[in-house]
């Protein structure tokens, strides 16, 4: 079963009504009503094995990674950080030194969104795992279903870097280009304020931009034509066929996307919102061609019983 069809599994178990909640299961995060304005809330997991190797980054760049991922939904949120929980699964091979490295990490990124983490807790497991809460505000958060046709489609922060990164780590090079990027992520919360006022819907990338711009699409009803051209401008500097398949594919960027009736300041255009389904690439000689046939993002999916 793939990821997002058990989320929707699991979404028909556990929805419920409620006056108090906003936006429950299947957006960036959940939303509950507070007073005049919403409280944003949602966790993220790393868990060794799965979204890092230990030989791969320090303990730090872990507290640090788990922090910005977290927060990152936030930002699709246009919401601002206001504290964070931290949820540590010890395996018996993780000492304390390296616990406390981790947290360096965590209390380092979370300096630079000013989202203090305030608590959590501590287990004892068989791999070692950071999950992270984190909690915001936001008057009137943002959406992936309110994409309008004619809305512009655009992104903040890079496409592929991440992804480019992780490559050279799978191939044994501690040095390469786009590591940085994957070691160290930075939420895009500022972008997220600055784009709260005129944007009309938007989602974070850590799937894949073409999976994550699907899902966009997808709970607004409408078509998202991605082009090529402008992608290239955020990717890595490669072959085109190369630097495209790590823009649309990628994924762990925690890059901005925003539809929005016009351009946002620190934002990159890269496509336009039309009427009809899905999501195209239009390329360089002005072909269109489904985003599905190029590649496919990430999918924490379960492996099916033989």
């Amino acid at each position: 079963m793939s990821e997002f069809r058990l989320i929707t599994a699991l979404n028909r178990v556990l929805a419920q009504a409620s006056p108090e909640v906003i936006v429950g299961i299947g957006d960036d995060a959940a939303v509950l009503r507070e007073g005049s304005g919403s409280i944003v809330w949602t966790i993220d997991a790393q868990v060794e094995g799965v979204h890092f190797r230990r030989e791969w980054l320090s303990w730090a760049d872990v507290g640090y990674r788990s922090m910005m991922a977290a927060a990152s939904d936030l930002a699709a949120m246009g919401a601002m950080p206001t504290g964070a929980l931290s949820a540590l699964t010890v395996s018996d091979d993780v000492s304390e030194a390296m616990i406390l490295e981790v947290s360096e990490g965590q209390r380092e990124a979370a300096g630079l969104l000013g989202c203090p983490v305030i608590g959590g807790n501590v287990s004892r497991g068989g791999t070692f795992s950071v999950t992270m809460t984190v909690l915001g505000r936001a008057a009137k958060p943002l959406l992936r279903s309110n994409a309008r046709p004619g809305d512009l489609v655009q992104v903040a922060g890079r496409l592929g870097d991440a992804a480019l990164g992780l490559t050279h780590l799978m191939g044994g090079s501690r040095a390469g280009a786009g590591i940085a990027a994957w070691r160290r992520p930075h939420a895009q919360i500022e972008a997220g304020l600055r784009a709260h006022a005129s944007a009309t819907a938007a989602i974070d990338v850590s799937d894949g931009l073409g999976q994550d711009v699907e899902h966009l699409a997808r709970a607004s009803g409408v078509r998202v034509v991605l082009v090529e051209a402008q992608l290239l401008k955020c990717a890595p500097r490669l072959d085109p066929s190369d630097a495209l398949a790590l823009a649309l594919w990628g994924g762990e960027d925690y890059a901005l996307v925003v539809s929005a009736p016009s351009s946002i300041e620190g934002f990159e255009v890269i496509g336009t919102v039309t009427e009809g389904n899905g999501v195209l690439v239009k390329h360089v000689d002005g072909c269109e061609v489904e985003a599905a046939s190029l590649g496919r993002g990430y999918d924490h999916g379960l492996r099916e019983r033989a």
